[in-house]
């Protein structure tokens, strides 16, 4: 099992439309093979001094069965709808694939 962490910082105007589509892709995500885990996350204040609070990062947690599965995932018809559709949107990605030690 792998987990993923992408961070994506959207303009902040796009913010709510973003979100939007975000979490309608979110159900043919969770069905792929493969998939165990997949959901948008935003930062909370927990008060804790060192937190970095970014109200424009959409942070996205998932957990696949393997490098494999997220590969697949990555070329499926849904996946290249919705990064065309919010390429505008986003300023930046970035992407931390891990796995437990």
């Amino acid at each position: 099992m792998i987990s993923v962490i992408a961070s994506v910082r959207v303009k902040a105007e796009w913010l709510p439309e973003f979100m939007e589509i975000f979490k309608a892709n979110v159900p043919k995500v969770r069905d792929e093979k493969g998939c165990i885990e997949y959901f948008p996350a935003i930062d909370i204040d927990s008060g804790l001094p060192v937190q970095k609070l970014d109200k424009n990062v959409v942070t996205i947690i998932e957990k696949w069965q393997s490098v494999e599965a997220l590969r697949a995932h990555l070329k499926t018809p849904h996946m290249l709808a919705y990064r065309e559709k919010v390429k505008d949107m986003v300023e930046d990605l970035s992407i931390k694939v891990l796995q437990e030690v």
